[in-house]
């Protein structure tokens, strides 16, 4: 049976899209790697890390003694210096593996006259920045589906090049994988696809207990709906396009469906005990990197410590 030669057309034009888009990404890389490296600069010195006390053996901070605890945890020679008594705490020395997502399909390259970036660009600029700062932290970095937890000091180039060279069409939501229950997971992107779909994913990556924070990058012009007469709107992942007479009357529709939608994600990621925050393109990247740093520390600060019995054997053993 002969091919249809629609449905040809169709597929070539498809892979002509996918390889133009490659492309792009492959020459916009260097300069995202540049601005990733300068983002991470300006943010480090801004940053406490995300250090905590735990099993190791390096001095991390005095902390006043608790009724309770074993008297063989008393520093004797700094309690001697007061009329308290205080435990000598090292730091935890764990590595914590932290998983980043950046949306890179289609509709992550949609810009407007007031964003400064598209919303791919600007994923992989936090993306890479994250990385870098979480490296510095010693902890271990990968890229779900695609790149294996590291702790090199390349690891810009290493979620740059994994990134450049994934073989297949970008997905619009997370792959599935399985996290482990002490793991973080970063997702960058702009969550447009079903509520249903979204909440779904994020259930289905938290399911273990993972910990998880949610950015949705959106361009501004997605959230204002600045349109207004006949304008064809078309779907960048192939659901095809509308032609809308008078734009201006929907934009009320759209942006009550825009807060619902939001809302779910919200909720599901409070039902999960993850963050969700918004960041829009006209803003400057440093700005969220920042403040999800913040989110992440505080979030590595709630994990469950080592149980007494355990800490004091390995404490014995040092």
């Amino acid at each position: 049976m002969a091919d249809n030669p629609a449905t040809m057309r169709e597929a070539a034009g498809e892979v002509r899209q996918s390889a133009y888009g490659a492309a792009q990404l492959v020459a916009a890389m260097p300069r995202l790697v540049l601005e990733a490296r300068r983002v991470a600069a300006s943010v480090y010195h801004g940053v406490h890390g995300r250090r905590r006390a735990g099993p190791g053996e390096n001095f991390w901070q005095y902390r006043r003694f608790v009724g309770g605890e074993p008297a063989t945890r008393v520093d004797w020679r700094r309690s001697a210096r007061d009329d308290l008594l205080f435990v000598r705490e090292r730091e935890w020395e764990a590595a914590h593996t932290v998983w980043i997502w950046p949306d890179c399909s289609p509709s992550m390259v949609f810009m407007s006259k007031d964003a400064t970036a598209t919303k791919r660009d600007r994923a992989l600029v936090l993306a890479f920045a994250l990385g870098e700062l979480l490296v510095r932290g010693g902890e271990r970095v990968g890229i779900p589906g695609i790149l294996r937890p590291t702790a090199s000091r390349a690891v810009i180039e290493r979620m740059a090049d994994t990134i450049v060279h994934f073989a297949g069409s970008p997905p619009s939501l997370p792959p599935a994988f399985a996290p482990g229950p002490r793991d973080e997971i970063v997702l960058l992107g702009d969550f447009w696809s079903p509520t249903t779909e979204v909440t779904a994913t994020l259930a289905r990556l938290g399911a273990n207990g993972a910990g998880g924070h949610i950015v949705q990058i959106v361009d501004p012009a997605e959230e204002t709906f600045p349109y207004s007469g006949r304008i064809e709107f078309e779907e960048p992942e192939g659901a095809g396009s509308i032609t809308v007479g008078r734009a201006e009357a929907w934009a009320a529709d759209y942006i009550q469906r825009v807060a619902l939608h939001r809302s779910a994600i919200r909720a599901e990621a409070r039902r999960l005990g993850w963050s969700f925050a918004i960041h829009r393109t006209s803003r400057p990247a440093s700005e969220i990197l920042l403040s999800l740093h913040a989110r992440m520390s505080a979030s590595l600060d709630a994990l469950p410590k080592a149980q007494p019995a355990a800490q004091n054997a390995v404490e014995a053993a040092l």
